[in-house]
């Protein structure tokens, strides 16, 4: 005989599994009802790439410009776009920058900002971007450090295209330098693009880069910095003459075609400017401000130009001297040879670029005229210029001793970096 107890415990769960019984047919019929509604709707599906929309980039405020010129309504959440779907094209790009206020080129620099994030800043904004570096095949042909400026550095990567087909002429592709230097901070601008292939690099396609380093010539002797600049022409090991990363780095040899200097026709109250010009396939990590750095020293007349002799000798000068490399701020990366590259650029955003770099031009000159004026206005031209040389009991200043390059101390070779690094891993536990 049950107890009345288990009877009713076994009616409620009874009464329990039905309920949920129940529930599940009602939310079963509920799904088919929205799957229903779902299959007639087109709201979800991703927009096509229209003509109208793959000619269009996206303004700063997110709005759509057409290729014409013309806005429409903005981009809401960026579901809009969905760029993996639109035609795409791999581009070089030639970007023109002034390095002053930048942490270098590389965006992998410690410290923001840096040109590259800024240009990738910008290319997300105008949605021109195919997704991440690795994505759209990203090179870049020169990695400029701090401060160090370029009116010629090339980058290649795929962007949203408008061109469906090979029929159609590149003068109906999006005005990528126009688009991209609306939005680009004034310092940084992009002055031409051009198709490449998909086998195309702007590090390892370059046939040569070109650099020009700018100073004032003060009393240097050019002539025997000439006769030193014709001693670094054709290839040598230069690890004497830059920054050593022996973990990465493993061939210093380098060519140079061309190493000259020469005035730039102008001058400041009798002082002209000068510049080298600096031609090679490649340059090392801080080579060319090296190289400037022991120039100087022998235009001083402090170093002979056979110091450059001894220091490409690297069996007997196998660890590099200690010396302060020249300042980044007059160097310039001039221009990347490719072979057959011709930059593109429409005439509406080459007149707008050359408008922004003449106006960029006067505000200099606006500068240097406050600064003359200052110059003017603190120093009467009666004023007297104390001698700096002399302390003030009237006896004269020594001048800074220099010692000579080869009797400095050193930097440790590259074979003692190697083995310290060797050490380092293996005492870590890690391949060498």
């Amino acid at each position: 005989m049950s107890s009345p107890l288990l009877d009713d415990s076994v009616g409620e769960l009874q009464s329990q599994v039905e309920s949920l019984r129940k529930r599940i047919e009602e939310l079963e019929a509920e799904n088919a009802k929205l799957s229903s509604r779902l299959s007639c709707c087109c709201c979800h599906q991703r927009v096509s790439p229209t003509k109208d929309i793959s000619r269009s980039v996206v303004g700063t405020k997110g709005e759509i410009i057409k290729a014409n010129g013309k806005k429409s309504s903005k981009v809401k959440g960026g579901s809009m776009l969905d760029l993996m779907n639109f035609p795409k094209r791999y581009v070089a790009l030639r970007v023109t920058y002034f390095g002053q206020r930048y942490y270098g080129f590389a965006s992998e620099a410690q410290q923001e900002p840096t040109v590259e994030s800024e240009l990738f800043k910008a290319l997300e904004k105008t949605r021109l971007s195919i997704g991440d570096k690795r994505q759209a095949h990203y090179s870049r042909c020169g990695r400029t450090d701090k401060g160090v400026s370029s009116v010629g550095q090339v980058i290649a990567l795929f962007l949203r295209s408008s061109l469906r087909d090979d029929s159609i002429t590149n003068d109906r592709e999006i005005d990528y330098v126009g688009v991209l230097n609306r939005v680009l901070p004034e310092d940084i601008r992009v002055t031409g693009w051009c198709p490449v292939t998909d086998g195309f690099s702007a590090r390892f396609s370059c046939l040569s880069r070109e650099y020009k380093y700018f100073f004032w010539r003060n009393n240097l002797d050019t002539v025997s910095m000439k006769l030193a600049c014709d001693k670094l022409v054709g290839e040598h090991d230069f690890r004497n003459f830059c920054k050593m990363d022996a973990v990465n780095v493993h061939n210093y040899r380098r060519h140079i075609s061309s190493f000259t200097l020469s005035s730039c026709d102008r001058s400041y109250k009798g002082n002209e400017l000068w510049a080298f010009h600096i031609k090679g396939s490649a340059f090392l990590w801080h080579q060319v401000r090296c190289m400037v750095a022991v120039l100087f020293m022998i235009g001083q007349g402090i170093e002979s130009p056979n110091v450059i002799d001894a220091l490409l000798d690297t069996e007997k000068t196998p660890r590099k001297p200690q010396y302060i490399m020249a300042p980044e701020v007059p160097l310039v990366l001039q221009s990347c040879q490719f072979e057959g590259l011709n930059f593109l650029c429409s005439s509406d955003a080459w007149k707008a670029l050359h408008l922004h770099l003449e106006n960029a031009a006067r505000d200099f000159e606006l500068r240097a005229a406050i600064c003359n004026e200052a110059l003017h206005k603190i120093f009467p031209k009666d004023h007297v210029i104390p001698d700096l040389t002399s302390l003030s009991n009237g006896t004269k200043r020594k001048p800074p001793s220099h010692i000579p390059l080869m009797q400095r101390p050193t930097e440790p070779s590259y074979d003692e970096r190697q083995a310290k690094f060797k050490s380092n891993q293996e005492a870590r536990g890690l391949p060498s």
